[in-house]
C-alpha cells in the first residue's frame, strides 16, 4: 500500500506491507472557511466574551499585536489587515502599532524571513520588532507563577496600551494546545522563565498533547498571561490542507477555549490497541525544517505505539539540527538514559533540553528511527535515533520477527494530529511530579 506523509514544502510517498493491519490517521476533512477575511472581521465584531477590538482601541495611546515566528503557520497575511483596520477604526493609526515577534527561544528572523512571515508590504510598513529571551534587561518581573515559574515579560509588550495576541490552535505536546497564552509564555518570555515552565519536573507531570484539566502547565500559563494583561486575542485553526477553518476572536480563555473544542473534533486520532509501528511525519514546512520541531512527531507517534515498539519518523530538516546548544546536548548524550541521568542534576541546565527529555521519554516506550534527506547518515545517527536509508528500509526493520498480525499506524500529519489509544490523551512521562498546587 502507498501511504503520503507531509515533508517538506510537499509529500513523501512510502510503500506499506499489503498483508498487515493498517490504520492511517488524519485529521477530519472538515471544510474549510467559504470567506476567510469575512470570518475574521465578523468575529472582531462581535467577539467572544470581549467587547469590540473597535471599541478597545478607542481612547488607546497605542497597541502591540504578538505574531508568532516562523515555526508556525499562522496566516498572518489575513489576521494583520483585519486587526489593523479594526484599530484604525478606534483611533488607533499603524503609526501607533507595533508588530512583535513573540520568537520564546528561537532565533530571530532575518529581514527575507519577515517578508514570508508577515508579507512584504505590511514587514516594510509597520513597526516590527522581534522579542529575544537572552536579554534581561528588556523584560519586567512580575513575580511567580503557581508551580513557583519567576515571570519575566518582554517590556515592549508590557509597556503598550493595547496588548492583542495572534496565533494558531493545535495540539501542543506540553501545554494540551498551542495559541492563546502561549503567546506571551514562552513566545515573550525570558530564559530564566523557560527553563521552569519546561523543567524537568514539569514535564513530568500531567502534561501532554490535548490535556488541559489537570494540566499545571496549562494553568500557569495562563496565570502568567493574565498577569501580563491581555486584552484581546485572534486566533485560528486550520484544516489538514492548511486552509483556515476556524476564527476566534475576544477573551484569552474564552475564545481559546472554543478555538480548543474545534480542534479536538478536527485533529483527534484514536486507536483501540497500540501499534507494533508507528510511521509520523514530522509535520511538513515550518514544522520539520530542524530536527528539534521535527521530535515533536515523535511525540504524538508515542501515545499510539505498544511498549517495546517502534516509531519511524520521517522530517526534510531542511535547516537541520536546531540550536547549538541543543547539537550540543544531543552530541553529549551517549545514549536517553545518559542525558536522563544528566538531567536529575539540580545545577544542569541548557537552552532546548526539554525537546531531548521528550525523545528521552518516547524512547522509554519504543525504539526510534529516523528517515531524513536533509542530513548525511551518519549525521543523523547522532541524535539518539536509528537512521534509515528509505523509509521502507525504515518499515523492513522494525517489523523484522513481528508476528502478520502487527499493527501498523501512520500519521501522515504527524504533530497536528491529537494521537490516543480509546480515546483518552495520556501524559508522554510520568504523569505526576512535586509541583506547587
Amino acid at each position: 500500500m502507498r501511504v503520503s506523509l507531509d515533508y517538506g514544502p510537499g509529500q513523501l510517498a512510502i510503500e506499506l506491507p499489503d498483508e498487515r493491519p493498517l490504520d492511517v490517521l488524519e485529521k477530519a476533512a472538515v471544510p474549510a472557511l467559504a470567506d476567510p477575511n469575512a470570518a475574521l472581521r465578523a468575529a472582531l465584531a462581535a467577539p467572544i466574551g470581549t467587547p469590540p477590538l473597535r471599541e478597545l482601541a478607542r481612547g488607546r495611546r497605542d497597541a502591540v499585536i504578538v505574531v508568532s515566528d516562523g515555526t508556525r503557520p499562522v496566516p498572518n497575511r489575513l489576521l494583520l489587515p483585519g486587526l489593523l483596520d479594526a484599530l484604525a477604526e478606534g483611533g488607533l493609526s499603524a503609526e501607533a502599532v507595533t508588530v512583535l515577534v513573540a520568537t520564546g527561544l528561537h532565533r530571530l528572523a532575518t529581514p527575507e524571513e519577515l517578508d514570508a512571515l508577515l508579507g512584504a508590504e505590511l514587514a516594510r510598513s509597520l513597526r516590527i520588532e522581534q522579542h529575544d529571551a537572552r536579554d534581561r534587561d528588556a523584560h519586567v518581573h512580575l513575580g511567580t507563577s503557581p508551580a513557583g515559574i519567576p515571570i519575566w515579560i518582554d517590556r515592549r509588550y508590557l509597556d503598550a496600551d493595547l496588548r492583542i495576541l495572534t496565533g494558531l490552535v493545535e495540539p501542543h505536546l506540553m501545554a494540551g494546545y498551542s495559541g492563546g497564552r502561549k503567546a506571551v509564555c514562552p513566545g515573550l518570555a525570558a530564559v530564566d522563565t523557560i527553563r521552569v515552565a519546561h523543567g524537568p519536573a514539569l514535564l513530568e507531570a500531567r502534561v501532554g498533547a490535548g490535556i488541559v484539566d489537570g494540566n499545571p502547565l496549562h494553568r500557569d500559563l495562563v496565570a502568567i498571561a493574565r498577569q501580563a494583561g491581555v486584552d484581546f486575542i485572534a486566533n485560528v485553526a486550520l484544516d489538514r490542507e492548511r486552509r483556515v477553518s476556524g476564527v476566534f476572536c475576544g477573551d484569552l480563555e474564552a475564545a481559546h477555549a472554543e478555538a480548543m473544542g474545534l480542534v479536538a473534533d478536527e485533529c483527534g486520532v484514536s486507536l483501540n490497541e497500540p501499534a507494533e509501528l508507528v510511521v509520523t511525519s514530522g509535520g511538513g514546512e515550518p514544522l520539520d525544517a530542524t530536527f528539534y520541531q521535527a521530535i515533536k512527531g515523535v511525540v504524538a507517534a508515542a501515545a499510539l505505539v505498544r511498549p517495546g515498539g517502534t516509531i519511524l519518523l520521517c522530517a526534510a530538516l531542511r535547516e537541520g539540527i536546531g540550536s547549538a546548544s541543543f547539537q550540543g546536548l544531543l552530541e553529549a548524550a551517549t545514549d536517553p538514559q545518559a542525558f536522563e541521568r544528566r538531567l536529575a542534576d539540580p545545577e544542569f541546565f541548557a537552552v532546548d533540553q526539554w525537546m531531548v527529555q521528550h525523545l528521552c521519554q518516547a524512547h522509554r516506550r519504543a525504539r526510534v528511527l529516523l528517515y531524513t534527506d536533509g542530513l548525511p547518515e551518519a549525521r543523523a545517527g547522532e541524535l539518539l535515533v536509528e537512521p534509515v536509508a528509505s523509509p521502507e528500509d525504515g518499515v523492513r526493520r522494525a517489523l523484522a520477527g513481528a508476528s502478520r498480525d502487527a499493527r501498523v499506524a501512520v500519521l501522515p500529519q504527524g504533530p497536528y494530529l491529537l494521537t490516543s489509544v480509546g480515546g483518552r490523551p495520556q501524559p508522554l512521562g510520568r504523569g505526576s511530579a512535586t509541583l506547587a498546587p
